[in-house]
């Protein structure tokens, strides 16, 4: 594959990680030119929709949300790797998502949330909807759990709603809850995290269903060298990187499986 590859890595390529977004990138990329690899960008791509960018056959190197690949992209594209992030709530390659409610909330439990406003960040997003509804479905006998289920965009706004009382709980990612942790403090700080959602494999890095094999095993020799090099490792560190798992499953089957679980309980919908 030759001509105008890209790369985009948007799943947490928030304002504060912009610039260790692009370290770590210039990192990579320069492992791969050194390594034969043609046409390899010199910055990341910012001005496309993620969604865009995994169904592009020139994407050298992306990340994505398990669930709509899971549901719509498995054709367009190839796992490169799945991250292991230093966050709470990520045990190795998998993370859960924080069910937050405001911290004054008295709620003590899941089971405590029936009849309450829930805000998502999409709806076809796997760490805030299907972890969510996985973790609901064994309360909602079958019914509908909250009174609305709003979309707000991002998990940023979700977060940011909870505090305005525009909803009362929400899913938000660890790594996502991690780095705004430590970006506003002040605003996670009016929060609490209930529970934990059942786990699934983290985002995974992904790249063009184009790539040939060689070209991938270049890709991941380079992510390990990145991650490695002091120089490199910094900006690693700031993303919250410790390290991949190069064998990650194509079918993402425990995306489905949690799917399937909540339509097992009669809960086929966030609803």
């Amino acid at each position: 594959m030759s001509g105008r590859r890209f790369a985009a890595l948007p799943m947490y390529d928030f304002p504060h990680l912009a610039s260790a977004h692009d370290d770590w990138w210039r990192a990579i990329a320069a492992r791969l030119r050194a390594d034969g690899v043609d046409a390899v960008p010199a910055a990341l791509t910012r001005h496309r929709s993620h969604v865009d960018t995994w169904r592009d056959p020139q994407l050298l190197l992306g990340q994505a949300c398990e669930y709509p690949l899971w549901k719509a992209f498995g054709n367009s594209v190839r796992l490169v790797a799945t991250p292991r992030y230093r966050a709470p709530g990520c045990d190795g390659a998998n993370y859960r998502s924080a069910i937050l409610v405001r911290a004054d909330d008295h709620a003590g439990s899941i089971a405590d949330l029936k009849g309450r406003r829930c805000v998502i960040n999409e709806r076809d997003s796997n760490s805030g909807m299907n972890l969510m509804r996985a973790a609901v479905a064994p309360f909602a006998g079958g019914d509908r759990f909250f009174t609305s289920v709003s979309v707000s965009g991002a998990h940023v706004r979700s977060a940011q709603m909870l505090i305005e009382g525009g909803a009362d709980v929400a899913a938000i990612d660890c790594v996502t809850f991690a780095h705004l942790s430590s970006a506003d403090p002040a605003l996670t700080g009016r929060l609490r995290i209930l529970a934990w959602t059942p786990a699934s494999p983290c985002l995974p890095y992904i790249t063009a269903r184009s790539t040939d094999g060689a070209t991938l095993g270049v890709l991941r020799r380079a992510m390990t060298a990145a991650l490695d090099d002091p120089a490199a490792g910094a900006a690693g560190a700031t993303l919250l990187l410790r390290g991949f798992d190069f064998e990650p499953d194509e079918s993402l089957q425990v995306v489905g499986d949690l799917e399937r679980g909540a339509a097992a309980l009669g809960y086929p919908r966030l609803v």
